[in-house]
């Protein structure tokens, strides 16, 4: 059987399974929810990984055309940075990484054929990549029946781990909970939902009106769009009538431009009622327009803004590589940090060979530009500084909120109570 190697608790293990099969947009992706198919026993296909030249292949899959090419370009980009510092330092154990990369195409049945490919007939020792919720669950039996290495960049809605898959992005409690924590600490008492429709804002919904019954939040709506969709006239019309006192948005991709856009022509304002965004950094306000967003919130847990020596260098290296114009955003710095990651778990293991990766990953950490990150090996997740940020003129993001310090992983929400009742009717 594919690996799940995270127990959940009973109500959570229910909440997993029963939310997956209510909210999945294909029978794909409920599918890939729960690894291989209820009662199939499936042996992992014998890995093909050469070690014995001078170089070792890595795989890019990211989409670089449809809908999240706004957003998933610059992570192939980080992804290169990465692979060529590490080769002009000497590569990994003596070889020097090959990229062979693929475009997921914004579909994720494409992210799945392109993973097979990567691992089966490429023959990779790992692959950095995806960006919705629909595209890692497509890609999740695909790894778990090869067993091979999946690298996962991006913030999401947590209740999965899986032994096949690092968790370089934010779970739930390092970036969603810290958001509504904000809002709830700066008098939010209601709030309007406004998302894509599939399995990431559904989930993130869920677990936010869990959060907001127990915190005495009121729900004045929740509203979906169809991935890409860029007709937002009516929803934002609902949203500015509901008097809400902020919008938590988890739209994603190119509707994050139409619906802006929308938002400034009704003449709603971040003063008037704020919007609290989890998928829009540095890379996206461009798309938008800063003076249609200026003043918005984002949670995140990297900014080109974020103080440090490390992101002084990253953000340098980045522009010098690619461009002054460019800017540098909180999922590219991730997919950055899980190249170094993977890296250095290979150096820890002496082995390019799944099983070696997995034994020796936990406690494997990195001095990233947005902090030091480490891989907990239990569930393959990182730890993550939250940070708020404030959309500024200049279209960056500056922090006015952060967390103490670095946030443990805690992807199934088994240290909040209100988080064990949650339930979703299939």
């Amino acid at each position: 059987m594919p690996h799940r190697f995270t127990t959940l608790p009973s109500p959570a293990r229910t909440f997993a399974r029963t939310l997956a099969a209510s909210v999945a947009i294909t029978g794909l992706v409920a599918t890939a929810a729960c690894g291989s198919r209820a009662g199939e026993e499936t042996a992992a296909a014998e890995s093909c990984v050469d070690t014995s030249g001078d170089t070792i292949k890595v795989g890019a899959l990211n989409s670089l055309s449809g809908t999240m090419s706004i957003s998933e370009t610059t992570v192939r980009d980080a992804i290169y940075l990465a692979v060529d510092e590490i080769n002009a330092a000497g590569g990994v154990q003596g070889k020097e990484i090959e990229i062979v990369a693929e475009d997921g195409a914004s579909e994720p049945t494409v992210f799945a054929e392109k993973a097979e490919k990567l691992i089966r007939e490429d023959c990779v020792a790992a692959v950095f990549g995806g960006w919705t919720s629909a595209s890692r669950k497509a890609m999740l039996p695909v790894f778990e029946d090869n067993d091979s290495l999946l690298y996962y960049p991006v913030q999401y809605e947590g209740l999965e781990a899986s032994e096949n898959i690092f968790y370089t992005g934010a779970t739930t409690n390092q970036q969603i909970i810290p958001a509504l924590d904000y809002l709830a600490e700066t008098g939010v008492k209601s709030l309007y939902l406004v998302g894509s429709d599939y399995v990431f804002p559904r989930t993130a919904n869920a677990i936010i009106n869990a959060y907001a019954a127990d915190k005495g939040i009121e729900i004045l709506g929740e509203d979906y769009a169809q991935l890409g969709s860029v007709e937002f006239s009516t929803i934002v019309n609902q949203v500015s009538a509901s008097g809400a006192d902020a919008v938590f948005n988890t739209l994603n991709g190119d509707s994050n431009v139409a619906f802006f856009r929308e938002y400034a022509n009704v003449g709603l304002t971040a003063e008037e009622m704020p919007v609290m965004s989890v998928s829009i950094a540095e890379e996206e306000v461009g798309g938008i327009g800063v003076e249609n967003i200026e003043g918005q919130l984002a949670a995140w847990n990297y900014y080109q803004t974020v103080e440090s020596p490390a992101n002084t260098t990253f953000v340098e290296a980045f522009k010098a590589e690619y461009g002054a114009d460019r800017v540098t955003s909180d999922p590219m710095e991730a997919a950055y940090n899980s190249v170094y990651l993977w890296a250095a778990t290979v150096e820890k293991a002496e082995s390019f060979a799944v099983e070696d990766i997995q034994a020796n990953a936990d406690g494997v950490s990195f001095d990233s530009p947005e902090g030091t990150v480490v891989i907990d090996g239990d569930n393959h997740h990182v730890t993550k500084t939250a940070r708020i940020g404030e959309i500024s003129a200049d279209g960056l993001l500056y922090t006015v909120w952060e967390s103490e310090g670095p946030i443990e992983p805690d992807p199934f929400l088994e240290g909040y109570d209100w988080a064990a009742d949650l339930t979703v009717t299939e």
